[in-house]
């Protein structure tokens, strides 16, 4: 595949200030001078008067994900809630990477301190090989370092490889709180729970950990959304009496791992008010409400509000009809895509790409 060239955002020279991002802070201190409400957003489980839009993992589109600099990008462009997914380490800390299995978002391939910890293990049913957040402390995740994880398609982003650490939920929460202040508007975060059932298994649930992080840092609705793609997690969320609202991720095919039902049923009338009982969102794949689909219009029959993803600026993503001519890492009608989603009434959107999301909705659905 042909290697992509350099591009820019139009609004990327507004997250240029990414490399002065202020430094984090204790576990469990709170931002001076910001009492809950003046950090928060709207109510993150109330109607929003236009579509929200999501960093997913930041802005990955134009840095490496789940670093600091992309968290900083997407809100110096406008995101309105940031996206960490959250794993454990073998000390039981939450910390921030797309899957458990690092080879492809670290530099651990190239570290011979770690070679003898590249393994194979079944995840969620499958079975996969490489090196786990699991098998490696805190300490020994902090020396490595982010790279991109779709180098082929996002060859831009390479050139960022080898700067960034890895992140604890901790340290995101306390650069959330500071680029909030920096920007002079709320930013929620949005943490997705990887793989729960699997760390239960494993005798490193995630469930407790977070339950302590948000009470230790006094989080409520207004700045915290919770998702995952298993319902259980979700219950024992809800059990633990957070009061923060809470997103069911609802994937395309199958069901969620160690559930006896399919994303099918739940997106159902009747699976849509039993996710009600529990949940105040749901997460469908972008295409799961696409005409002829009932899903947009049953789930805010259920009292659900949906946000889709996840929506992208390449060509390889686009929906069809959107893709233009040239390679898959080349960008075709995005600002296409975001006016059909947001003309078709969702309530959020997730992108790798805030800024054009912002710019589409500014100037398709304003505010009011």
């Amino acid at each position: 595949m042909a290697r992509s060239p350099g591009r820019r955002s139009v609004l990327l020279a507004a997250g240029a200030t990414a490399a002065g991002m202020p430094g984090t802070r204790a576990a469990g201190t709170r931002a001076p001078g910001t009492s809950a409400a003046s950090r928060a957003p709207a109510d993150a489980g109330k109607p929003a008067r236009r579509p929200l839009v999501i960093g997913h993992r930041g802005a990955p589109g134009w840095r490496p994900e789940h670093t600091a600099e992309s968290y900083a990008l997407a809100a110096a462009v406008g995101a309105d809630w940031l996206e960490p997914d959250l794993v454990s380490t073998k000390d039981r800390v939450l910390v921030v990477r797309h899957e458990n299995e690092i080879s492809r978002t670290t530099d651990v391939p190239g570290r011979r301190e770690f070679r003898s910890r590249r393994t194979s293990k079944v995840i969620d049913g499958r079975r996969v090989r490489g090196w786990f957040t699991e098998d490696f402390t805190l300490a020994e995740l902090k020396t490595l370092r982010a790279v991109e994880r779709l180098p082929e398609l996002r060859n831009r982003n390479t050139v960022f490889d080898g700067r960034a650490p890895i992140l604890t939920f901790q340290e995101v929460i306390d650069l959330t709180r500071s680029l909030s202040r920096r920007h002079r508007r709320p930013i929620a975060l949005f943490p997705e729970l990887k793989h729960p059932g699997y760390f239960r298994s494993i005798g490193l649930p995630l469930e407790p950990e977070l339950v302590r992080t948000v009470r230790r840092n006094r989080l409520g609705p207004r700045d915290c959304v919770i998702q995952s793609f298993e319902p259980s997690s979700l219950r024992r969320i809800a059990a633990a009496g957070l009061g923060l609202p809470l997103w069911q991720a609802l994937g395309l095919n199958g069901g969620p791992f160690g559930h006896d039902t399919t994303y099918g049923r739940m997106a159902t009338p009747e699976g849509l008010r039993e996710i009600a009982r529990y949940a105040q969102w749901i997460g469908p794949d972008k295409s799961s409400v696409l005409a002829p689909s009932p899903l947009l219009a049953d789930a805010h029959a259920a009292g659900l509000r949906v946000g889709v993803y996840t929506l992208r600026a390449e060509n390889g993503f686009l929906t069809g009809g959107l893709r233009r001519e040239g390679e898959d890492w080349e960008f075709g009608d995005a600002f296409g895509e975001y006016a059909l989603y947001y003309g078709l009434g969702v309530d959020a959107v997730v992108t790798d790409f805030p800024d054009l999301a912002v710019l589409a909705r500014d100037r398709t659905a304003p505010a009011t």
